[in-house]
């Protein structure tokens, strides 16, 4: 399609325009040619405000989306009541109101934004006792009685401090005045051996910049403004010396997690500078680029050690996909254990293609293609939706009796086998009595849930497989923060030591484990670190040291 040219007019000209045009339109006519000069004013003044980013002016437009059945089945029922999905006599420009109607925000719940004293498990505790009484002691209020201990009261008292602290020490030096011979106070004992910048510098970086998106240039402003400087090239300095322990650990994970019976995988894009300039070199020569792409694959490995899963959370990135990069954490896989369980999407970028999985797809992903289509085919996306979260409705249940594998396949097969072979029917009846168009939003939507069919199900078939991908979407979120606040990797290795770190902080959090005292316990021990990794791995590590919290 040739694109149009651009018309730059004037709310006067348009003004004119309408005017000329009222005696020959009719009524409707012209109020239809009015709105449509309305939309454009309108949109044009949008798209010049340079404070309106495409995304905020898609929600003004069309409001927020969201793919919750609540909302997407109302805006459906919206649609079709006002006949905009099938109706031929339906007002193709609807009216757009002059006001962007401003949602009322909802009052906050009782107790919103409390926490409780149990919630603050990283702070120190302070034992205070009653400075008159002590248990046994005769009650003061009615004489009568004894007082005993009870639970205590907790109150939480919370104070700021920087990310990064120093102390500037200031030795005394005496000079004689004959030999010119200087004299100066050495340092208190307990600093004299440490290095300038402590092991729980690289700790504190490595948690804001990978754990929480925040760039090395912007925690040297706020250091900087606390009047603790801490240049950005230092910090990088600090953190790429402290790696070789969390790096060993790493590598202990992919091991752990080639053993997993299920893991998830995924992609999001990534930018890494060494990568991109490469790329345009190879195309500027006119050769052709082995890899266009420059992913951070995530992987989330369900570990069984014991009777107690825990999760393995990996960050890979570069060229390769996540089938590539799914591969590689494969390859240390026991040659005795079944093949793993995959669920990823249906991209075939995301399959392990030498090593053999037991294959899942994402059900949220053929959930969504349909809800994107819910407004134009309403009654088709709500009977799709509906089933789906009865189906979701059922593993909620099994999660809320705390079902095992085995009794949570039965559930299913009982309750949701009857569901989906019910789907799976309508889908097909929908092409074969040609009720459906298949190049149709609907019928591609219905077509890729069929085609995919088997590895959507797989629940049905096979003890512990989930229903989506939900679990590695949310830690890929860490990655896409990352993204969004730091802007790229500069290098290869800046992205390998991005990805190390990332993946133990974001480990930690799935196993409920304070990932600074993790990576300082690490820095404490580097070197047994190095030689027995997998004894430090975040749910094994206090018992090499006894318990004890590392601060």
């Amino acid at each position: 399609m040739k694109p149009p040219e651009i018309v730059n007019a004037t709310q006067a000209e348009l003004d004119e325009l309408l005017a000329k045009a009222k005696p020959t339109f009719s009524t409707e006519q012209y109020l239809l040619l009015e709105r449509v000069f309305g939309t454009f004013v309108y949109v044009m003044l949008s798209l010049q405000n340079a404070k309106t980013s495409i995304k905020r002016f898609q929600r003004m437009l069309f409001g927020h989306r969201t793919e919750h059945k609540r909302n997407v089945l109302e805006r459906a029922a919206q649609a079709d009541q006002s006949g905009e999905s099938d109706a031929l006599d339906a007002d193709p420009v609807p009216a757009l109101p002059g006001v962007v109607p401003v949602p009322v925000p909802r009052p906050p719940q009782p107790g919103h934004g409390r926490n409780a004293a149990q919630a603050y498990s990283g702070a120190p505790i302070v034992q205070c006792d009653h400075p008159d009484l002590e248990s046994g002691d005769r009650c003061p209020q009615c004489d009568k009685g004894r007082v005993y201990d009870s639970p205590p009261r907790s109150i939480v008292k919370v104070v700021g401090q920087a990310p990064l602290g120093a102390t500037v020490y200031k030795l005394q030096r005496l000079r004689c005045r004959l030999c010119d011979t200087v004299f100066t106070a050495p340092l208190p004992a307990a600093v004299a051996s440490l290095p300038k910048y402590d092991s729980s510098c690289a700790s504190m970086i490595a948690l804001l910049r990978y754990g929480n998106g925040m760039p090395h240039f912007r925690l040297e402003g706020l250091q900087a403004s606390l009047y603790v400087p801490l240049p950005d090239a230092t910090q990088w300095d600090i953190v790429s010396k402290a790696v070789p322990a969390p790096r060993a650990v790493f590598h202990a994970l992919i091991v752990q997690a080639a053993q997993a019976p299920l893991l998830h995988s995924d992609d999001t894009p990534m930018k890494v500078l060494s990568l991109m300039a490469e790329r345009a070199r190879a195309e500027a020569d006119g050769v052709k680029p082995q890899a266009l792409a420059i992913n951070t694959s995530g992987i989330v490995a369900v570990v069984q050690e014991g009777n107690q899963p825990h999760r393995v959370v990996l960050f890979f990135t570069g060229h390769a996909h996540a089938g590539k990069n799914m591969e590689r954490v494969l390859a240390h896989r026991a040659q005795e254990l079944a093949p793993a369980m995959q669920m990823c999407d249906a991209l075939a970028a995301n399959v392990a293609g030498e090593f053999k999985t037991v294959l899942a797809n994402c059900l949220t992903h053929g959930r969504r293609q349909v809800a994107d289509v819910a407004e134009q085919f309403p009654e088709a996306a709500r009977h799709v939706i509906e089933a789906l979260a009865e189906v979701y409705k059922h593993d909620a249940t099994c999660r809320e009796d705390a079902l095992s594998a085995g009794q949570r396949l039965s559930f299913h097969q009982q309750h949701s086998k009857p569901v989906m072979d019910d789907l799976a029917l309508w889908m097909n009846e929908q092409f074969d009595k040609r009720l459906v168009e298949p190049n149709s939003g609907l019928g591609k939507a219905l077509r890729y849930l069929i085609r995919h069919w088997d590895e959507l199900t797989l629940f049905l078939r096979k003890a512990g497989a989930p229903l989506d991908n939900n679990l590695c979407e949310r830690i890929l979120k860490r990655a896409i923060l990352h993204r969004k606040a730091s802007m790229f990797y500069k290098t290869l290795t800046g992205a390998e030591v991005g990805d190390v770190y990332m993946s133990l902080i974001h480990t930690c959090r799935l196993c409920d484990v304070n990932p600074f005292e993790y990576l300082n316990a690490l820095q404490h021990h580097a070197q047994d670190v190095i030689t027995h990794a997998a004894r430090w791995l975040p749910w094994n590590y206090r018992e090499q040291l006894g318990g004890a919290a590392v601060s």
